[in-house]
């Protein structure tokens, strides 16, 4: 039987920090979700016989991917560094442990619902309710009287528009109706991820950076982070009324303030220090994506359509997965007791990482005939990347610290 330590945490290490479990299950489940992809591409490109998947290919790849593979992550991420953005003390195991089995057993059925009927519906259920709990906690952390609580609150409440991204996923799976899954996607993209993204990065990137660049000036104004969450916010409601060629005129602001930012930030300088410098590059692709969106909206109001899937994929692979990849990499090592440091093994991923991002943008450029072969190198490409990280990194998760501390 586990004991509890006097903080409140489970004796063994993978329960002794929210990053830990979460960030384990999280890297389980972007190699099983990117491996089910992998497998319908495949079959795409005549490479393997079609498989019959209980809902449409590209909704199973939205659902794993947008509410289960980066919330995991985040979910570690926050449920472990908000508590000190508040001044508070680390959350013991009893506020988040029984969500994490609820989400993990939840997204085991939810996989197997996708080839085995009966499982899907009640999976995405109990994810819910995990998810509510995690809320729960999280609401709680955010609305402490503290001086500071701008970035608390703006991703606890984009975590909350997760849970209704979630929730339309769910009434997808009950009635097979279409429309939910679209709804889903716009939640989950414009309301949920970017928003927590974004305002991780405005708050950290800037932090992290006065640490390691001289003559570092620290710059976060609160009006960028109005911005850029407005415009996700505004960008997301136009597309749910049928208006997404409008989303330019939002999409156009938010990339001039996104690259304002990371030349502010200094970019250039941060790159050489790799462990900072991913974190640099990965916020450069938000400015990219944000400009496509914005070209491509203009090119639709115009009646024409343009770069396909480019400009999601710049913003999920290139910015959202690029930040994932450098501060999941630097929790690892801050909280494991290594140096803060990234070796030329994960300065070296993080490259390869970069040109997967621009393979997967070239599928949706390039001519037809090579779309499919792209979007295999791309995504075989990724799984090579990620299962080369998790080798070295997911070990972490279930041993202790290396210098004896606690966490």
């Amino acid at each position: 039987m586990q004991e509890k330590s006097p903080g409140g945490y489970i004796s063994a290490p993978l329960f002794a920090a929210p990053h830990r479990s979460m960030f384990l299950t999280g890297g389980i489940m972007l190699l099983i979700g990117f491996a089910l992809w992998a497998v319908e591409i495949a079959a795409r490109a005549g490479v393997l016989a079609p498989v019959a998947w209980r809902i449409a290919p590209g909704a199973m790849h939205a659902l794993l991917v947008l509410t289960g593979v980066f919330p995991f992550f985040m979910k570690g991420f926050v449920l472990t560094a908000m508590p000190r953005w508040q001044g508070m003390n680390d959350l013991g195991s009893e506020s988040w442990l029984s969500a994490w089995h609820l989400l993990a057993a939840g997204w085991v059925a939810t996989v197997i619902g996708l080839l085995v009927p009966g499982l899907l519906v009640g999976g995405l259920m109990v994810v819910t309710v995990g998810w509510v709990m995690v809320l729960r906690v999280l609401w709680m952390v955010a609305h402490q009287p503290r001086a500071d609580r701008v970035h608390a609150r703006c991703v606890t409440y984009a975590m909350t528009a997760g849970a209704v991204a979630l929730a339309a996923w769910t009434l997808f799976a009950l009635t097979g109706d279409g429309r939910w899954v679209r709804l889903a996607v716009d939640l989950a993209v414009w309301w949920f991820l970017l928003p927590v993204f974004f305002t991780v990065c405005h708050r950290m990137v800037p932090f992290f950076s006065a640490n390691v660049i001289d003559n570092y000036v620290m710059v976060r104004p609160r009006w960028s982070l109005a911005v850029v969450l407005g415009a996700s916010v505004a960008h997301g409601l136009l597309n749910m009324l049928g208006k997404g060629q409008l989303a330019w005129m939002v999409d156009a602001p938010a990339a001039g303030v996104a690259i304002w930012l990371s030349w502010r930030w200094r970019l250039l300088p941060a790159l050489k220090v790799p462990l900072l410098g991913m974190l640099h590059a990965g916020f450069a692709w938000l400015g990219v994506a944000l400009v496509l969106f914005a070209l491509q909206n203009m090119a639709a109001s115009a009646g024409k359509f343009v770069f396909g899937m480019a400009p999601l994929h710049a913003l999920g692979l290139g910015f959202f997965g690029s930040i994932l990849f450098g501060m999941v990499s630097r929790v690892t090592l801050g909280h494991s007791g290594q140096a803060l440091q990234a070796d030329r093994y994960t300065w070296g991923l993080f490259i390869a990482m970069q040109a997967v991002v621009v393979t997967r943008l070239l599928a949706d450029l390039a001519p037809s005939a090579w779309s499919n072969g792209l979007m295999l190198v791309a995504v075989l490409g990724w799984l090579g990347v990620f299962g080369a990280w998790a080798r070295r990194y997911l070990p972490t998760y279930w041993r202790p610290r290396s210098d004896g501390k606690p966490g």
